[in-house]
């Protein structure tokens, strides 16, 4: 019988910008570049430099980092950032990803209380869509929560399997703070998730995005799907670093989280093939636990 060789998808890994906050846009493009990330994911926000296309393509270049996906400003903190109009942003993003040779605009479900682009948005998304090579993926989300209330945030669903898109962005932090099944989210989106951002969480009311392997969510179990599939979009660390005491404490988060990473996306050949809507039997049984321990920095 052949021995089983390690295959690894053409899947890249890359490094959203926003995993450095507090830090900059420029610091995330230097971090990616040092810790040999596939590129980075430009958070849209409130850091002039990430609204600003030719000082992306000066740091693209500079440290030779493609910029493989564009994250439109859809936060709450970035109503105002490429205008007040959704479809402006969505444009903008879309040009921007032209521009700059990145595949993905990852966009969220309208907020509740737009209601004209919440009323408009999925027919919107696929006439534009329609109109690039680029993919447009809509990102789940979650209710928000207060003591034991439930608020719906987002319209038409947080839960955006629910509606139909061309392709999905699954985001395991959220999916922690929604107490969804992840994998059966996974199943639902099948051949039409087009991109992951990789986190973990604990299920708490407040989106955590933890480096994986800290929380309850099945990250190992999504890659090694991911690489025994036909996935060919891209992952992308969205950590949440603020609480490192130093540029170096967070700079090892992000070398743990992209050790994680490449070591579940390599995938032994000989253990089947699946589909994102597709998983074995195999995947589905419980594995041995491996130590992700965080690494200990060394203060002087």
């Amino acid at each position: 019988m052949a021995e089983p060789v390690v295959r690894i998808p053409d899947a890249k890994v890359a490094l959203s910008t926003a995993s450095v906050y507090p830090e900059s846009t420029a610091t995330a493009f230097e971090m990616a570049g040092r810790l040999g990330y596939d590129g980075v994911e430009v958070m849209v926000w409130t850091d002039p430099v990430s609204q600003d296309i030719e000082a992306l393509r000066r740091l693209s270049d500079y440290h030779h980092v493609p910029i493989l996906a564009i994250h439109a400003p859809c936060l709450l903190i970035t109503q105002r950032v490429w205008s007040t109009d959704p479809w402006t942003k969505l444009q903008r993003a879309r040009s921007a990803a032209e521009r700059l040779g990145a595949s993905t605009v990852v966009v969220h479900p309208p907020f509740r209380w737009q209601r004209q682009y919440s009323r408009d948005f999925v027919s919107g998304i696929w006439r534009m869509a329609d109109e690039t090579d680029v993919r447009f993926a809509v990102e789940n989300m979650y209710p928000w929560r207060y003591r034991d209330r439930e608020v719906l945030a987002y319209a038409p669903d947080w839960d955006v399997t629910k509606d139909d898109y061309r392709h999905f962005t699954v985001d395991l932090s959220h999916t922690a703070t929604a107490r969804a099944d992840a994998m059966s989210m996974v199943d639902r989106m099948g051949d039409r998730l087009g991109h992951v951002h990789l986190a973990d969480g604990n299920g708490s009311a407040k989106d955590e995005h933890l480096v994986p392997g800290r929380g309850s969510q099945p990250c190992a179990e999504l890659l090694e799907r991911l690489a025994r599939g036909s996935f060919d979009g891209h992952v992308v660390i969205e950590v949440n670093t603020r609480r490192a005491m130093s540029s170096a404490e967070r700079e090892a988060d992000l070398a743990e989280a992209l050790a994680f990473t490449r070591l579940h996306l390599a995938s032994s050949a000989g253990s089947g093939a699946a589909s994102p809507a597709g998983p074995t039997a195999e995947s589905r049984a419980p594995k041995p636990r491996v130590s992700h321990a965080r690494p200990r920095i060394r203060r002087t």
